[in-house]
C-alpha cells in the first residue's frame, strides 16, 4: 500500500533531511536544524542586501533598515531591529543569540501608549566581537576593533580597540593586534 498525502511528505521530507544532514556531516563535520540544511546564509545575505561575504543564519530575525558590511558573520537566533537604522560593519562576528537594537519601547509602555517608541540609529564599527547573548542597546556605537563579551548587556558606547562586559558594560580593557593577527586585551 502505497503512503499518500501528509504521511508522504512527511516521509519525503525526512528522507531529504537525512541525506542534507549526512552531506552536512561529511563536509564540514557538523549537525544542523532543517531550516539550516535548506537555506544557503550567503544567499539570504544577498538577499538582503548585505555585502559581499556576508552571512546570516535562517533562525536571524531582521527589522528594518540594516546594514551589514562584508565578511561578516552573523550566527544563529540573533536578532538586528533596524527600525531606527542599524549598521554592522565589514569583518565582524555577532555570535549566537545577540539581540542590536535601535529602538526601544519603555516610553510607549510607561505611558500607557501616549508616546511614541523611540528610535535611535545604532551602529557597529569594522572589525568587531560581539559575544554569546549580548545586548546592545538603541543609540548604542561599539567603536572598530572592539570586542563585547559573552553575556553583556552594552548601553553606552564602546571607543574604538576596547574590551567591554558585563550587565551593564563595563571597561575590561585595550583590544591589542598583533602584525601576525594574534589578539590580546590589555587591562588598562
Amino acid at each position: 500500500m502505497a503512503t499518500t498525502g501528509p504521511d508522504r511528505t512527511k516521509r519525503e521530507l525526512r528522507e531529504l533531511h537525512d541525506e542534507l544532514a549526512a552531506e552536512m556531516r561529511a563536509r564540514f563535520d557538523r549537525d544542523l536544524p532543517f531550516d539550516d540544511l535548506l537555506f544557503d546564509r550567503w544567499e539570504r545575505a544577498r538577499q538582503l542586501g548585505f555585502a559581499e561575504g556576508a552571512s546570516i543564519y535562517q533562525s536571524s530575525h531582521v527589522y528594518g533598515d540594516v546594514r551589514v558590511g562584508r565578511d561578516t558573520w552573523i550566527g544563529p537566533f540573533t536578532l538586528l531591529d533596524g527600525s531606527g537604522g542599524l549598521e554592522i560593519g565589514a569583518w565582524c562576528s555577532i555570535a549566537a543569540g545577540v539581540q542590536v537594537y535601535s529602538h526601544d519601547t519603555v516610553a510607549w509602555a510607561l505611558s500607557g501608549g501616549t508616546a511614541a517608541p523611540v528610535r535611535t540609529s545604532t551602529k557597529i564599527g569594522d572589525r568587531c566581537y560581539i559575544g554569546s547573548l549580548s545586548i546592545i542597546a538603541r543609540g548604542v556605537t561599539v567603536g572598530a576593533g572592539s570586542v563585547v563579551a559573552a553575556h553583556s548587556f552594552v548601553n553606552a558606547d564602546v571607543a574604538p580597540g576596547t574590551a567591554v562586559g558585563g550587565a551593564p558594560a563595563r571597561l575590561l580593557g585595550s583590544v591589542r593586534l598583533a602584525d601576525d593577527g594574534t589578539y590580546s586585551i590589555v587591562r588598562d
